[in-house]
């Protein structure tokens, strides 16, 4: 693709997006091909003053000449104010109708994706990449239509008023248009390259700023420098490259423009002296000149600049046609609805049973997670997973959440393959506690009512109380209406945990999945949600992955893993009495 002057499959796609503001686009076309008639006919009356009131001294029809001169700049002003605002208008709507679908395909997409392309890969498509479509497409097609239309219309004239003279300006031509064709292959090839580090740049950013805390633990902030100065002068280097042949490219497209006006002065020049060319017509001709010329190079710096854009279009269209990996059928979508369109009067009472039939999954194939694996779990059964490193525990709860999908085998919800019920149904009905817990910028009340956006405060403070946050909630300052700071970092972790178990219970989820929810926490933070955790997962079915394995010993089921392998099952006493892996691992915890 980085040689293809053009990718046409991405023109296209783009010109179908831009046919949703049809109505849009013709005004513009209309507004734009009138401003270049008005302007190819300001020259034509200027000649029509010059001989008729210069040369021939006849001021005969001077006022009316002086009437029509004033409309006309008046409508001209008119129509440019009129584009200008049409144009804006389209750039707006496109901006934010790109952004809107780009983001909706964000959260339609499975956590594989997120697994492969950086955080800051992302935020670069919804931000700048998509900014510069805007910019640079939108008025790309207005400085486009209106030098086509300029360039015509001119054409028109000249060759009514004096065809020998006009092809001498033509000729030049062709010359620009190879001019235009080496260069463009050039500037497309630099500009993808300029995009791909401008990822590269953003993501440092993000990474940096995220991981600030352990760069000041490493004292790395030298390191961190060296090689951000690295990424940002290979940028540097490849936009300064870039710049350097858009200068030389419009540069030449101004030579050739010159020797262009040049020519029109020496034959325009010559028919004058040699009175087969009128002076009024001479300097009609040299402003032609100069206004035919001037939409060749707006049309080249269009060129130029659409060479910035499609970089970014081509990767903007790729996240919006990006395949996702795990999808609803088209049944169960019509039935269910989406993640977006929620039938959730079609969706059926979760009880609670859970099975893993004849399992296979693996990232990578050469490395498998899961070989015929086979679990079943009864509805209220509170579930506990044991193991090392890669054994694959928090696998299984991705797989039972439906954030990825076994390659071969079927997980079962109450006895029904849960592809045959929607994804949004799954997750409304799964409460999922992480080990490190996201909160969203806003208030404690805002972060626990996203679990369930109907609660009411009444709701919120009876959550809260259950996990044991009600108390130091109301000690903060505004209390339920404190702001957490980004990511919660106005407060502790025990604190960002409470709240995030309150939001995870006031959805009233069937099913519980809590991924080493309690081992970033002191003991008595963790006493109190394991007093919350015994409440809320009686009569409800429970996957709890530990590593502190004193907050599991009252699990109804323990299971001990190994390589994607059930080594071990049964209570606590059960396991201990065995003296195997489990009781090795409980002695050394």
């Amino acid at each position: 693709m980085e040689n293809k002057r053009y990718n046409k499959k991405i023109i296209k796609r783009l010109t179908k997006s831009l046919l949703e503001y049809k109505k849009n686009v013709i005004m513009i076309i209309i507004l734009m091909i009138s401003t270049a008639g008005i302007e190819a006919l300001i020259p034509y009356l200027n000649k029509y003053a010059i001989d008729e009131f210069i040369v021939n001294n006849n001021f005969e029809n001077f006022n009316l000449f002086i009437l029509i001169y004033i409309i006309t700049v008046i409508l001209l002003s008119f129509l440019v104010y009129a584009f200008i605002a049409c144009a804006g208008k389209l750039e707006t709507n496109f901006v934010y109708d790109l952004r809107k679908k780009a983001f909706e395909k964000l959260q339609m997409l499975s956590l594989s994706y997120y697994d492969k392309n950086a955080e800051g890969w992302i935020i670069s498509r919804l931000t700048s990449d998509i900014g510069n479509i805007g910019e640079k497409v939108t008025w790309g097609i207005v400085d486009m239509i209106w030098g086509t239309a300029m360039m015509s219309f001119i054409l028109i004239v000249m060759f009514v008023i004096n065809i020998k003279l006009t092809l001498v300006i033509v000729a030049l031509m062709p010359v620009i248009m190879l001019v235009s064709y080496y260069f463009q292959n050039k500037l497309l090839v630099a500009y993808r390259k300029i995009r791909k580090l401008n990822s590269l740049v953003t993501g440092r950013i993000a990474e940096s700023i995220s991981g600030i805390v352990a760069t000041k633990v490493l004292v790395s902030e030298k390191q961190n420098y060296v090689e951000f100065e690295k990424i940002t002068e290979n940028m540097r280097a490849s936009t300064v490259k870039a710049a350097v042949s858009s200068a030389v490219y419009l540069s030449v497209v101004i030579i050739i423009s010159s020797i262009g006006t040049a020519m029109a002065i020496y034959y325009g020049g010559s028919g004058v002296i040699m009175n087969t060319v009128s002076y009024g017509t001479f300097v009609m001709f040299l402003t032609y000149t100069r206004h035919f010329f001037e939409p060749i190079k707006e049309i080249a710096r269009v060129l130029a600049e659409f060479k910035t854009a499609q970089a970014s279009i081509e990767r903007v269209y790729g996240l919006i046609d990006e395949e996702i990996d795990i999808v609803d059928s088209k049944d169960v979508t019509e039935k269910y609805g989406d993640m977006i369109n929620k039938k959730i009067e079609n969706w059926d009472e979760v009880k609670g049973k859970v099975q893993f039939k004849n399992l296979d999954f693996h990232y990578n194939e050469k490395e498998p997670i899961f070989s015929n694996f086979n679990l079943t779990v009864k509805p209220g059964t509170k579930i506990a997973i044991v193991g090392e490193t890669g054994s694959g525990k928090s696998t299984l709860i991705n797989i039972v959440s439906r954030f990825y999908e076994p390659i071969n085998g079927t997980v079962y919800i109450d006895d029904v393959d849960y592809k045959e019920r929607s994804i949004s149904w799954l997750h409304s009905n799964i409460g999922y506690v992480l080990q490190d817990p996201h909160l969203f910028s806003g208030t404690i009340r805002e972060n626990i009512r996203y679990g369930n956006l109907n609660a009411d405060d009444e709701k919120i403070i009876e959550v809260s109380k259950l996990v044991n946050a009600h108390e130091f909630i109301m000690k903060k300052d505004g209390q339920y209406d404190y702001e957490v700071g980004e990511n919660g970092e106005l407060l502790s972790t025990g604190e960002k945990q409470l709240i995030s178990f309150a939001r995870a219970i006031i959805s009233n989820p069937k099913i519980f999945v809590l991924d080493e929810a309690t081992s970033s926490i002191d003991t008595e933070t963790e006493y109190m949600i394991q007093k919350a955790i015994d409440n809320i997962t009686r009569n409800r079915t429970s996957f709890i992955v530990a590593h502190r394995l004193s907050t599991i010993v009252n699990a109804d089921r323990i299971l001990v893993m190994k390589k994607g392998e059930i080594i071990e099952a049964g209570t606590h006493e059960e396991l201990l009495m065995e003296k195997g892996h489990y009781y090795s691992l409980y002695e050394i915890s």
